[in-house]
């Protein structure tokens, strides 16, 4: 079985993209092994001022993330592409266990190996409570549909 995860590196605009859409895809499973298959075994993580190490910590992370972040839904959008690199920002909205909603917002740097699985990944974040009222990421849970309007459309 190969390891590799196509689209290959170097990008150029239609890869870059296509790697964005599988990553968002991925997060909007909300499954952390499904999710985790996208990195390299030794893959590193800075996700806020959390540090991430390696596959099983990915999938433990994950799964703490989406106990804690309910109804989680996540748009991604490229920034800049270069060879193995790709810098994307990106919003998610999710609500905790009190039904207290939030955007959040940042931007995330992502390096790839040869097979296509990403080495790294250096996430900045922010929260922003929002009231339920003030949601604009509405659709069924799982993969956002393709006529669903992007970040920029959003004014976001």
């Amino acid at each position: 079985m190969s390891n590799q995860r196509p689209p290959l590196p170097p990008f150029d605009e239609e890869t870059a993209r296509q790697k964005l859409r599988a990553a968002e895809d991925g997060w909007n499973s909300r499954d952390p092994e499904r999710v985790s298959l996208a990195y390299s075994l030794d893959s590193r993580w800075r996700n806020r001022a959390e540090f991430v190490t390696g596959r099983d910590e990915i999938v433990t992370f994950l799964t703490r993330k989406w106990i804690r972040e309910l109804d989680y839904r996540l748009i991604k959008e490229i920034w800049a592409f270069r060879e193995n690199r790709i810098a994307v920002r990106f919003a998610y909205e999710w609500h905790d266990d009190a039904r207290n909603w939030y955007r959040s917002y940042g931007n995330e740097n992502w390096q790839f190996d040869a097979d296509g699985l990403m080495t790294h990944r250096h996430a900045s974040i922010n929260d922003l409570p929002i009231k339920e009222s003030d949601r604009l990421f509405h659709w069924p849970l799982g993969r956002r549909p393709d006529d669903h309007p992007s970040l920029s459309d959003l004014g976001l």
